[in-house]
């Protein structure tokens, strides 16, 4: 955008580059928030999903606006391009997982929930063995490297092995993670990779290898909404972070959006929100990090 945009990082703080294929990083709370006085200000990463790992301690987290105080031991998958910020007590211990969308592909079948996890997020208080055994294997990612953070990733089977094994021990603390449909997690990262471009469900369909009919009944069935439905509301959330999270004005995010016609921008706003894009920017504001 030529207006001032939500902050997009690989890594938070670092040069505004995008996370290459298969690239994972794995590093402690304070290794990153002690440079920034333990505040991470609201950001997004556009192709990573991320994992904050509680050990001890507490952290708020902003989400799209809305602050989520979690207390160790604890944890919350970030999906991919949510903007997001913490805030951590210098007591605070703990890692962060960042892996680009693509180590969805590790699920194994159609209703793996670690596809779920990903696409959808979550969070949760792990019982005590499984907050051990998922520090342990924290630790062990971290040993990889030398200097309180490590990077993996497709030439690292070790670095992705151990990741998953990690999100695998949290999963069954993770009563959000529903059951779907592994051609849903599909769907849903190409949603997030053409949103702007207004593509049919047609182009959805043939990409995921299905019919219009049958991506309809799936998405139906496990996600609730139609394909069509579910496109609409990533666009009017999209939206609502560009207007609540920068100075742009409602013509800039419909024009980044995609819509060639801001008042239609802003009937469709409405329809979906209840609130015309001019009283998001008048009433919110970003929250604290």
């Amino acid at each position: 955008m030529s207006t001032a945009a939500i902050p997009t990082f690989a890594l938070y703080g670092e040069d505004d580059w995008q996370s290459p294929a298969g690239f994972a990083h794995i590093e402690t709370i304070a290794a990153r928030s002690v440079l920034h006085d333990w505040a991470i200000a609201p950001h997004r990463h556009d192709r990573a999903v991320q994992l904050l790992l509680l050990h001890a301690g507490p952290a708020h987290v902003s989400l799209d606006g809305m602050v989520l105080p979690l207390t160790g031991p604890a944890y919350i998958v970030v999906p991919t391009g949510v903007v997001h910020g913490f805030r951590f007590d210098p007591h605070t211990v703990g890692h962060v997982l960042t892996l680009t969308q693509d180590f969805a592909h590790r699920a194994r079948a159609a209703g793996d929930p670690l596809a779920a996890l990903l696409a959808r997020g979550g969070h949760g208080t792990p019982a005590r063995d499984v907050a051990a055994r998922a520090r342990r294997l924290a630790d062990e990612l971290i040993a990889l490297g030398d200097d309180g953070a490590h990077s993996g990733g497709i030439d690292d089977p070790l670095f992705d092995a151990l990741a998953e094994a990690l999100l695998r021990s949290l999963i069954a603390a993770d009563a959000a993670a529903p059951a779907g449909d592994k051609r849903l997690a599909v769907f849903r990262h190409l949603v997030e990779s053409h949103l702007a471009e207004h593509r049919s469900l047609a182009f959805y369909a043939h990409s995921v290898g299905t019919t219009v009919r049958t991506l309809t009944r799936l998405s139906q069935r496990h996600l609730g909404h139609s394909p069509q439905m579910l496109i609409n509301r990533r666009l009017a959330l999209e939206a609502q972070r560009l207007l609540r999270f920068t100075g742009a004005s409602a013509s800039a995010v419909a024009s980044e959006l995609g819509f060639a016609d801001p008042s239609y921008f802003s009937r469709f706003y409405l329809r979906m929100t209840g609130r015309r894009p001019h009283d998001e920017r008048k009433n919110d504001k970003p929250p604290p990090g």
